[in-house]
């Protein structure tokens, strides 16, 4: 075996390097997976008992030392059961961003010389009826997924498998219509489903953002779906991606920022965190009040 470096009798290989660059990987998407919400608390508890046991071990209290070691065997059971949800969120996580995660996979390796399918539509009505919406402050909730029909959530609603078009999107949220509770799933230019349940962040979000916005947000964290939000309070527009926001958006951007989710660009850039969009809404309102 090849050694890169010698620390005292520690001897340093390449694949030592790689092993602690994969796991400080590892440890990074934890950290960003549980940043924000509740959950990180519970873990930072968990980890000052594991030290704390490490001490006692190294002292050799045995009271103590035996006390916290019966509550380290059944931790790994108690962790996966606190910590369902985010073990849940990390494995859609990897599943979406790995390469078996395609539902076309097979398709594209055995018929590789053939043209994909694109995955464009007609985004007119949706920029159309945004408009409407947000000019009579009606709240709405859109889903648009390029990869997958997202079924499991499409049933928690009305199938509809129905042409996009401006004027049933605004029937749809009207708030006399038995469908404008919930969210619209949108894919490949249809509406695959209304009133759809989305699951809702736990994070820590801005007061501004209502239950709608949590959504919104929630159901960018487990998917790989553009989410697009219409507040009723103000008619502002919202898109979320990956647990990110950006808030107050023009039509022209909500029109290149979906242009560009569905000719497979990347658009992550253009979000914001949560927690970034709170500090410089503050410094915003820290500049006005001085001024």
């Amino acid at each position: 075996m090849t050694f890169l470096l010698k620390i005292g009798f520690l001897d340093v290989s390449i694949v030592n390097m790689i092993d602690i660059a994969l796991v400080s990987m590892l440890l990074y998407q934890v950290y960003k997976l549980l940043k924000g919400s509740v959950a990180i608390k519970i873990f930072l508890g968990f980890l000052s008992i594991y030290l704390i046991y490490l001490l006692v071990l190294a002292l050799r209290m045995e009271l103590l030392s035996s006390i916290l070691g019966q509550f380290m065997g059944v931790g790994v059971l108690a962790a996966i059961i606190i910590f369902a949800p985010e073990i849940r969120k990390f494995l859609l996580l990897i599943g979406r961003s790995s390469l078996l995660s395609s539902d076309n996979m097979w398709r594209d390796i055995l018929f590789f010389w053939k043209k994909k399918d694109d995955t464009s539509f007609n985004i007119n009505p949706i920029i159309e009826a945004s408009k409407t919406l947000a000019g009579s402050n009606t709240g709405a909730l859109m889903v648009i997924s390029k990869s997958t029909e997202l079924k499991f959530y499409a049933e928690s609603g009305d199938i509809l498998d129905a042409e996009l078009s401006k004027r049933l999107l605004i029937s749809i949220f009207n708030k006399y219509s038995p469908l404008h509770d919930g969210a619209v799933i949108i894919h490949n230019g249809k509406i695959k489903a209304a009133r759809c349940i989305l699951p809702v962040t736990e994070r820590e979000v801005p007061a501004q953002f209502g239950l709608r916005h949590r959504a919104g947000i929630g159901m960018s964290e487990t998917t790989d779906s553009l989410v697009l939000i219409v507040s009723e309070e103000t008619g502002q527009i919202s898109m979320a991606k990956n647990g990110k926001i950006l808030h107050n958006m023009s039509f022209q951007e909500v029109r290149e920022t979906l242009n560009d989710y569905l000719a497979n660009h990347d658009v992550n850039e253009r979000f914001e965190d949560l927690e970034e969009y709170e500090m410089k809404k503050r410094r915003k309102m820290a500049m006005t009040s001085k001024s």
